[in-house]
């Protein structure tokens, strides 16, 4: 039972990861109904800006993370204005593949620059590896890293942050507005345009927090966006437009595989997360947490 609930929290810990990158995927479709395949690749060039600032530079950690997470909300915001905003309209097929492109040509510019490359980078934080013991010892042998700790808590952190956010501020609500009905949204004065730029700098930072968080477990390389790939399906399993489903989503696929790695044989860990995302769209396709939605034609 000890060791289960060992794997269950190292799990949980990884499926954070998986949340916060699935926050960003949510957050740009319900408001502009676009899926971000770039979305992994944004979390890498966070992890490589707070490589830069508190390994290269020599920044305090807090500091470094700050810097990196902001650089990345101007990078998101102009991301929208310079790329996305001039083919809004076209089909979405379109955009997506807009998108996809650009997850390339960052994973190309991050191996292309200086003091990057295509080598595996490490930073130091102020979280040790060491074990706090959740049990008394007597008991049996369940622990978690402070590391672990760290992304739980920060995570947690981050979804109560952007639920404030989005409740309480007249920012948050306009945004909210704009991604029900953007038509209103502008005869009501909300500039939507800004609007979303905003949206896509808050995914991007997002995703940047998420790559710092992960660096310390598996080190930061270009190759590190393509987590994405897990957390797609943990923002589908949740329900692609809902926030507290793309959580749960990122925690169950985070359980499901650490299990799956561990139990099963080898070669299923990959796979068992989409398993599960196939089982439950066939019972629930709008996901756990989705709503249904009809259109009249």
């Amino acid at each position: 039972m000890f060791e289960f609930l060992q794997l269950v929290i190292g799990g949980v810990s990884i499926g954070c990861i998986y949340a916060l990158v699935a926050l960003g995927f949510v957050l740009i479709y319900k408001a502009t109904e676009v899926v971000n395949f770039a979305q992994g690749d944004l979390m890498m060039l966070g992890a490589f800006l707070a490589f830069t600032f508190i390994t290269i530079l020599g920044w305090n950690y807090w500091l470094g993370a700050l810097a990196a997470i902001v650089c990345m909300f101007v990078i998101g915001n102009l991301m929208d204005r310079a790329i996305l905003r001039p083919v809004l309209g076209q089909p979405q097929f379109s955009i997506i593949m807009i998108t996809i492109g650009v997850g390339y040509i960052a994973r190309s510019a991050a191996g292309m620059m200086p003091g990057w490359g295509n080598e595996t980078y490490a930073i130091s934080t102020p979280f040790s590896s060491q074990g706090m013991r959740l049990i008394p010892e007597s008991m049996g042998q369940l622990v978690v890293s402070q590391t672990d700790l760290s992304v739980i808590v920060a995570t947690l952190l981050f979804c109560a942050g952007l639920f404030a956010f989005f409740k309480y501020t007249r920012l948050g609500v306009a945004m909210q507005a704009s991604s029900q009905n953007q038509l209103a949204s502008y005869y009501m004065g909300i500039p939507v345009k800004a609007v979303f730029s905003m949206i896509w700098g808050i995914s991007a930072a997002v995703a940047a927090a998420a790559g710092i968080l992960l660096a310390p477990t598996t080190l930061i390389d270009t190759n590190m966006g393509f987590i994405g790939l897990k957390a797609f399906p943990a923002a589908v399993l949740g329900g692609f437009g809902s926030i507290p489903g793309a959580v749960v989503g990122g925690v169950i696929i985070g359980i499901i595989e650490t299990l799956a790695g561990f139990y099963l044989p080898p070669g299923f860990k990959n796979v068992a997360a989409y398993l599960v995302l196939l089982l439950v769209l066939v019972v629930r396709p709008q996901g756990l947490f989705g709503e249904k939605t009809g259109k009249r034609v």
